[in-house]
């Protein structure tokens, strides 16, 4: 047996590991005999890695189906139903994962990702979400995940698709669901700013869950200075005070603390002070222990930077095909951080070092999409038949 120090991986073996992944979350059957479900996932991996079509992914590859055949795979094999759907892909995400991840209790993240969609609905509209223009349009397909946080775990452990006038109550009740499924505790969860409000802090607040996030301020600010509210916890230096949130009848205690990072200018390049106010329960420490305990959150747009770095582009307008795409970024994303845990990190236990320079992401990527050109194509050259 080969020992740790003297173990290496090869592009093979990360095409198994994908596949057996995939493959095992029994999300496809067998459409005849070329379009197996080994064949199907090899070329979603091949358009994921490349960043194409699985129409252009099928193009160069002599022994592969056409676009249309893996297309009709996917959309016949797929689940119809949308929980069972999000349940297998949640099982593909998180059923490889190592038992160290589920031992005592982690820092989680929970934000939305927004992918911007210029077409119109299949069915029906509530199957987009509309929020602020971006990239030229107000129509988005909207995905919402949690991540770990912590340095070395940080796998996305959920995966939810958001609808239309879907409040962030029913959303992060899906979340936690699936994070309680696989036995993982909640050490502290980490929000965006947009979950600032009653009814997410009374949820977390009935499931004893502590949180932590940005403070969002609302409505128009006083004409005259009062001794209450966030405006006037804003004027103060930096510690913890006590603030309620209201919401018609509803009120929700919280804690807000107060505090400042320095940073320069991007511009001008001055020193700049800047006060910050983070909404808390159950959570302690001096403002500078909050900003730096915060910072991890940004963990999970580090998530979303990867997923775009292998989404599937594609114009279909089903909401079940463009979620599959956006799982199979996220599961690759796991594999990787996998890979580094399980073989290529220095030392072991909790005091694991990753050396991330051993294998890059789009080196893995380039990785599988070339295990599968050698599997799926006969050596041929590629040309294009012009007919006259």
């Amino acid at each position: 047996m080969r020992s740790r120090k003297s173990h290496s991986i090869n592009s093979q073996e990360v095409h198994q590991w994908a596949l057996k992944w995939l493959v095992e979350s029994k999300l496809l059957k067998d459409h005849g005999w070329l379009c197996t479900a080994t064949v199907v996932w090899g070329i979603v991996l091949r358009a994921a890695a490349r960043m194409i079509s699985v129409y252009a992914a099928v193009r160069d590859l002599a022994d592969a189906p056409c676009g249309q055949a893996v297309f009709a795979a996917l959309a016949e094999g797929l689940p119809r139903t949308l929980p069972v759907l999000e349940k297998r892909l949640n099982g593909a995400l998180t059923g490889n994962l190592p038992r160290r991840m589920r031992r005592g209790s982690r820092e989680v993240a929970i934000d939305f990702h927004l992918v911007p969609y210029y077409g119109s609905p299949n069915k029906s509209r509530n199957e987009l979400y509309y929020g602020k223009p971006q990239r030229g349009t107000k129509q988005f397909h909207a995905y919402a995940s949690a991540c770990i946080v912590e340095s070395g775990l940080r796998y996305t452990v959920a995966l939810t698709w958001v609808r239309r006038h879907e409040s962030m109550v029913k959303v992060i009740e899906r979340l936690l669901a699936q994070i309680d499924k696989i036995g993982l505790k909640i050490r502290c969860l980490l929000l965006d700013r947009a979950f600032f409000n009653v009814p997410v802090a009374e949820l977390l607040q009935q499931k004893q869950l502590p949180f932590l996030m940005p403070v969002m301020f609302r409505g128009r600010r006083p004409k005259r200075p009062t001794k209450t509210g966030l405006h006037w916890i804003k004027r103060q230096s930096a510690g913890w005070y006590k603030h309620v949130l209201k919401n018609g009848k509803k009120q929700v205690p919280i804690s807000v603390c107060v505090g400042y990072r320095r940073h320069r200018h991007r511009k001008d390049r001055k020193q700049v002070k800047q006060k910050l106010l983070f909404g808390a329960w159950r959570i302690s420490g001096s403002p500078t222990e909050i900003r730096e305990r915060y910072r991890k959150r940004f963990g999970i747009e580090t998530s979303y930077r990867q997923l775009r770095q292998a989404r599937i582009y594609t114009c279909v307008r089903d909401p079940h095909l463009r979620l599959l795409f956006v799982a199979v970024a996220l599961i690759l994303r796991n594999l990787w951080i996998w890979i580094h845990e399980m073989y290529l990190a220095d030392g072991g236990g909790e005091t694991k070092t990753f050396r991330l320079e051993r294998l890059r992401f789009k080196r893995m990527l380039d990785w599988l999409a070339h295990a599968v050109v050698a599997l799926l194509h006969d050596g041929s050259i590629p040309y294009v038949a012009i007919e006259t």
